[in-house]
């Protein structure tokens, strides 16, 4: 070969998806700012997907218990969720920003940096579950009843909610670790944890619902007691995890410290993701409000047909968790050209899956609630409900990616406005007018859900494109 030539570049071809995915499966770490965007979206997304699959299985296995013991006691189920998710506010969106800080610091290559972030995000979290432990010990009744729940619904359901805001330390953390395995891109630890303790709630609820064998029947009391075991160990599981250098994130004593500065960052850009999941959960509690006023047995479909979409929508939010921390990790490789065809890419996919869930809702309503209860009743409200909700599935594909890439960037002010005007000044009040005024009853309610998913939908879509997300600091 003369001086003049040269050798012929070799490329290496890339190694099949299926083995990359055991790999990730198996703990191997992946650089996600480079390569196939499809590849890197599917990888992510499968973990995360089964991850919420365990965070819902939670809620599906306690309904399905708890629905042998009546519509009361489904109903308290549905109210304590409903009280909680709004109180735990601050603990969702300080989850948001500990992902989108965590992904930014690892795309910086700066580990030790998404470290001293996640142990400020902990300290947070342990500081806040004191409060809501005593607001819920103490307040129990009150708390249902401001809810609307009948007498009954009060007798049956008070332990219940004592018991699950008095330990809420535990769904705290077990969300706040698990957003710093999705920031660093290590969702199969936070789908393993989860699987944990989805196995202990899933073999402890019967077990103390009902008082098999030596154990007390503590009825839905036993519900929260097996879940809040379940968590527990879970939360250990993780801590395990972070400390023997399983993830990319490695807690060791010199990060266990308060940094000032840090924590300023950490909360700046909580805080209106704190208002963001209060006014999407504060609607949510407004709707469950209104839904009281068809009684028991509404409330009781509407908890049901919401826990079987939350169910199917899992793939979605996986899709919406895997965008943004692709955005999140790209932005700090500094390659935001790369972050916004990661958001388009998942975006597309979602729509296609939840074309077909739409489909399904339409076929199968009637027995995916038959699963939970024999009611007839309250089968007829969870199936008007699956199948009024799932009208607008295809729009809403794009925005629940969109919302949670602005998250993934650390621009949390943005989805607070879209879900400002999607659910307070779109969904509740025309859900009270139809619900009430037109008189359309608990259809009016389904039908304010599926309008502002449509709403929500444009808003978030329009305002990505326009891209002030690419130049947000963290």
């Amino acid at each position: 070969m003369s001086e003049f030539e040269q050798a012929p570049v070799v490329v290496a071809p890339p190694s099949p998806f299926w083995k990359d995915l055991r790999a990730v499966f198996r703990g191997a770490h992946k650089d996600y700012t480079t390569g196939s965007i499809g590849r890197a979206i599917v990888l992510l997304a499968v973990p995360m997907v089964l991850e919420m699959l365990m965070q819902s299985v939670f809620e599906v296995v306690d309904i399905y218990f708890v629905g042998r013991l009546g519509a009361d006691a489904v109903a308290a189920v549905g109210l304590t969720g409903s009280l909680l998710i709004l109180v735990l506010a601050v603990g969702f969106g300080l989850s948001m920003a500990t992902t989108a800080m965590v992904a930014r610091r690892i795309g910086e290559k700066d580990a030790e940096g998404a470290g001293v972030a996640a142990f400020q995000a902990f300290l947070a979290g342990g500081a806040l579950s004191i409060p809501i432990s005593v607001l819920g010990i103490v307040f129990a009744p009150e708390l249902l009843r401001l809810m609307g729940a009948s007498e009954a619904v009060i007798a049956e359901g008070s332990v219940y909610l004592a018991i699950t805001f008095g330990t809420n330390a535990v769904i705290l953390f077990l969300f706040l670790i698990n957003a710093v395995f999705r920031g660093a891109g290590d969702a199969v630890l936070a789908m393993k944890a989860l699987g944990l303790a989805n196995l202990l709630n899933v073999i402890l609820d019967p077990i103390l619902i009902f008082g098999w064998g030596p154990f007390p029947e503590m009825g839905i009391a036993g519900a929260a007691v097996a879940t809040s075991i379940g968590r527990g160990v879970g939360v250990a599981f993780q801590v395990y995890l972070l400390v023997r250098r399983q993830s990319r994130v490695h807690l060791h004593a010199e990060q266990l410290r308060f940094a000032r500065d840090v924590m300023r960052r950490l909360l700046r850009v909580s805080g209106p993701g704190v208002v963001q999941y209060i006014i999407g959960t504060a609607s949510w509690l407004a709707l469950f409000r209104i839904m009281a006023d068809f009684g028991s047995d509404a409330l009781a479909g509407y908890t049901i047909a919401i826990r079987v979409l939350i169910f199917a929508l899992l793939p979605s939010w996986g899709m919406g968790n895997a965008a943004a921390t692709l955005v999140g990790q790209n932005l700090g490789a500094g390659r935001p050209e790369r972050a916004e065809r990661s958001v388009w890419v998942s975006s597309l996919s979602n729509m296609v899956f939840l074309g077909l869930v739409a489909i399904g809702m339409f076929m199968f309503a009637a027995p995916l609630i038959g699963i939970f209860t024999e009611a007839a009743a309250v089968i007829a409200f969870g199936e008007d409900c699956l199948r009024i909700v799932s009208y607008t599935y295809v729009l809403f594909a794009f925005g629940m990616v969109t919302v949670q890439a602005f998250n993934g960037a650390g621009d949390t002010a943005t989805p607070t406005w879209v879900n400002f005007i999607s659910y307070w000044l779109v969904q509740i009040p025309l859900a009270y007018v139809l619900s009430h005024l037109v008189g359309w009853g608990a259809s009016g309610v389904f039908a304010a859900i599926a309008i502002a998913q449509a709403v929500l939908a444009l808003l978030s879509v329009t305002l990505f494109r326009l891209g002030y997300w690419k130049t947000k600091s963290i």
